[in-house]
């Protein structure tokens, strides 16, 4: 069987049954951009101008603040510059709590988002809990094996024991945010019956800076999605900066990024 490392995204999308998988790996392709724009402001024009501004170039959008009522206009930018949803929720609680959070309160996020993520901390319970709620829906779920932060504990067993949980529940996890492919953690070597193919999403994503003050590191998206196979890079600040009127900049950063990204990825099919 074919490493998932050397399919076209294409190819992938045809292997998988979760719908929220289907269509983040049909849309990666039909807009050749395997780039995730993290839109981590505290201003609802901001967000929406970024929204805008990138989504042309982008396939997916991560949420972390926002009003209730800026989810019309997300979906209708959602339509309008064809990305997934996603929303950086990293639930962390008993399937019960989860379950709520997910699907009620005042953001109701299955309603609207296509994936989320989640902490595997609290056991099997936490995936259980929110695919009561995302499987009916078609939704999917990543979870946080390892993270970009200097002295993160997402490590060594923690790290082989959510990819367990992850094939265990397959039909609804369909990855991990982490910094390298998944493929075959925690099973013995040489393991033909291996058939992983786990989406994964890379934070700490950056073309000049290493790091920042409060410890977050950077590697190149050639790093990230030739040498390590991840999928999709996330990049926040390297995109949007710190001056939020100025579309045309914020867009000419994005697409640097977007065929950064995506020559990477054709690197790495080709080789």
């Amino acid at each position: 069987m074919s490493s998932a490392k050397t399919l076209a995204y294409s190819q992938r999308a045809a292997r998988h049954s979760n719908p929220a998988a289907k269509l983040l790996l049909e849309t990666i392709e039909r807009k050749k951009s395997n780039l995730a724009v993290s839109v981590d402001v505290t201003k609802s024009e901001d967000f929406l101008v970024i929204i805008d501004a990138v989504g042309p170039l982008t396939h997916i959008d991560i949420l972390e603040d926002f009003d209730n009522s800026l989810i019309g206009h997300l979906e209708e930018l959602s339509k309008k510059h064809d990305f997934v949803i996603f929303e950086d929720r990293k639930f962390a609680d008993i399937g019960n709590t989860v379950a709520l959070q997910y699907s009620s309160g005042v953001h109701k996020i299955a309603s609207w988002s296509h994936i989320t993520n989640a902490h595997p901390v609290p056991g099997p319970s936490v995936i259980s809990g929110l695919a009561s709620v995302g499987i009916p829906l078609g939704r999917g779920l990543l979870l946080l094996a390892e993270m970009s932060t200097k002295g993160a504990l997402a490590t060594g067993s923690y790290t082989e024991e959510a990819v367990r949980m992850a094939r265990a529940n397959k039909n609804f996890v369909i990855g991990f945010i982490a910094q390298r492919r998944m493929d075959g953690v925690g099973l013995p070597e040489n393991d033909l019956d291996n058939d992983d193919d786990f989406l994964i999403l890379t934070p700490g994503v950056g073309l000049e800076v290493k790091g920042d003050s409060m410890g977050q590191q950077y590697r190149t998206p050639d790093e990230v999605v030739r040498q390590s196979g991840c999928d999709v890079i996330i990049v926040g600040r390297g995109i949007y900066g710190t001056d939020l009127k100025d579309v045309g900049a914020i867009r000419l950063r994005a697409e640097r990024y977007r065929e950064e990204g995506w020559n990477a990825y054709l690197k790495r099919i080709q080789s």
